[in-house]
């Protein structure tokens, strides 16, 4: 064996180090859902919250559990729902361009204030909606609303201010496109360039190529980026509690105020004031927003084990096709 991969006498210490590290993490995630688990049991168990409990958060108009976690539960995915749509273009598109067209210095400055972008607190994007783009997109919602109000999404009244969930889902949207592209680059640059070069040679335009060649090979990467973006957007607190004007509902008039309103924010929103009995109400909320969190992370691990299968079988199958070429020439 090479003495410079010997055992070194620290090695069973870094070992302990490292086990240690990862069983405080592991103890540390016990006891917030031990922590959560035990505040939440009793609205959770019965199923239903009582009248004492529900009076400390609504108005008087919501009478079970169910009534008022539904709309919380709906605005939380529309919210999540509009910032994927508008992101995914973007941070995509962002990411062909690093990796695929952008090169030298250039690469380097596009990477960088991306990078940079995903490091901006979230209060900050909050303060930026809150005072320009509220007072500045009415002009294009109204647009929206005037040609295509045929959609049920940009149907109805518009508001002025546009403290609306269209708002909220921009912001959203802007926040979760520095983690879509990185992780989508970093796969697009990493596509064998001989791959790609095959497919030129081949007489496939650059557009071609990247449909046919890079997009697959980062197939698995770019949904495990969406998925990790989408659990961003579920849990984003303070942005949307800046720009959202909130309501419990259910509506998909994303161009009205007063209509939705998410977990988060709602946490946020009414912990301050509420008594013991509204917290442990509150703490219910959370629950059920770590648990579709939880979900959402599962399946970004599935659909990223999966598609690391997938290539390695398609790069075995081409591996023997070029061994059964080279053995069979022409």
């Amino acid at each position: 064996m090479n003495p410079m991969f010997q055992a070194s006498p620290a090695s069973p210490r870094f070992k302990r180090v490292v086990e240690g590290a990862c069983i405080a993490v592991l103890a540390f995630f016990a006891a917030v859902v031990v922590f959560l688990v035990l505040r939440a049991a009793p609205v959770l168990s019965s199923g239903k919250a009582t009248e004492k409990e529900l009076s400390t958060l609504t108005s008087g108009s919501v009478t079970s559990l169910a009534e008022y976690l539904g709309p919380l539960v709906f605005g939380t995915l529309l919210a999540s729902f509009v910032a994927l749509v508008i992101a995914i273009p973007f941070a995509v598109g962002t990411a062909l361009v690093i990796s695929q067209f952008a090169h030298g210095k250039v690469r380097t400055a596009l990477s960088a204030v991306i990078d940079l972008l995903a490091a901006i607190p979230s209060v900050i994007y909050g303060l930026w909606g809150v005072l320009v783009l509220v007072p500045a997109s009415g002009g294009f919602w109204s647009f929206l609303n005037r040609y295509f109000g045929w959609i049920p999404l940009f149907s109805g009244t518009v508001a002025v201010p546009a403290r609306t969930m269209a708002s909220a889902g921009v912001v959203l949207a802007i926040m979760i496109i520095p983690i879509i592209a990185t992780i989508s680059r970093d796969a697009f640059l990493q596509v064998p360039s001989q791959d790609k070069e095959a497919a030129l040679a081949l007489g496939a335009t650059r557009w071609e190529m990247i449909l046919a060649v890079v997009m697959p090979a980062g197939r698995s990467a770019v949904m495990a980026s969406i998925l990790l973006g989408l659990g961003r957007a579920l849990g984003e607190t303070m942005a949307v509690l800046m720009i959202l004007s909130p309501a419990s509902g259910y509506s998909v008039h994303l161009l009205e105020a007063t209509q939705n309103q998410t977990i988060a924010a709602n946490i946020a929103a009414q912990f301050p004031e509420a008594d013991e009995n509204g917290v442990g109400l509150l703490i219910a909320t959370g629950v059920v927003l770590f648990i579709i969190s939880f979900v959402v992370n599962a399946i970004a691990q599935k659909v990223v084990a999966r598609g690391e299968k997938s290539e390695k079988h398609e790069a075995a199958q081409r591996h023997a096709t070029a061994e059964s070429g080279e053995g069979n020439p022409a």
